[in-house]
């Protein structure tokens, strides 16, 4: 799959069919496989540290969530993406490939009640997908004997799945250290969790389509938010157009 660098950020120029397909492909067979759909916010951490960076990097497959990066990966290399790959999308789409051929899927993060109901939404949706185990997040990072564990108890459980929604960059690190290690393809797909679950809602799709996303997310948790989105949205912006004064020089 080809791959652009958006200011260091190595993407995988894909689809929600191409980006599923691939992820199925590892899935099936138990190989550790890693991918991230990451947006701005992740896209602009990676950039400032360089650890996530090369962690972020490992991965197998990084994907445009948000139209902005869609947008950028459109205008420096002219990949014609036609829309972005969400990770709640992408999640669905890989959901439902994976009901066909009864696979299972290990949730990995959240919350207890937010797990519940996401199992209940599996269930419901996808009957022939197995439900291989959840474990809550922890909300710090796992002790040595710790991460044993959680190790040895989703291979022990047979998941061709694992869904990790650890919000970013917790999520990217976490399946960063784990390619190798864990028998399955692993996905960061943060808040999927919760829009699954119902306990997020969606922004309507004119403004999934046009790039405001990010506004309907501030107005539902302006506290939480404010800051993230004042401060990467803002050096996005710089970095774009500094790289297109270089592109056109």
């Amino acid at each position: 799959m080809e791959k652009v660098s958006l200011f260091g950020v190595n993407y995988s120029v894909c689809d929600y069919d191409s980006a599923s397909d691939e992820i199925i492909k590892y899935a099936v067979k138990r190989n550790s496989f890693g991918m991230s759909a990451l947006a701005v916010h992740g896209l602009i951490e990676s950039f400032n540290n360089s650890t996530l960076l090369k962690q972020v990097n490992s991965l197998n497959m990084v994907v445009p969530d948000g139209q902005p990066t869609r947008w950028a990966m459109n205008f420096f290399y002219k990949v014609n993406l036609k829309d972005r790959v969400s990770g709640p999308q992408l999640t669905v789409e890989v959901l439902r490939k994976a009901n066909d051929q009864s696979l299972s899927v290990y949730l990995y993060g959240s919350k207890q009640e937010t797990l519940d109901k996401f199992v209940a939404y599996i269930k419901n949706n996808y009957p022939s997908l197995k439900i291989a185990g959840i474990h809550p997040d922890r909300f710090r990072e796992a002790t040595p004997e710790e991460q044993l564990q959680d190790i040895e108890k989703i291979n022990r459980s047979g998941a061709n799945l694992i869904l990790v929604g650890r919000g970013c960059p917790r999520q990217e690190k976490w399946v960063a250290s784990h390619l190798g290690k864990i028998n399955g393809a692993m996905m960061a797909v943060g808040a999927a969790f919760d829009f699954c679950a119902g306990t997020l809602k969606k922004a309507p799709l004119w403004m999934q389509k046009s790039g405001l996303e990010w506004v309907f997310r501030l107005l539902v948790e302006p506290n939480r938010l404010w800051k993230r989105y004042l401060f990467t949205n803002s050096l996005f912006i710089y970095l774009f157009i500094k790289q297109a004064l270089k592109f056109k020089v």
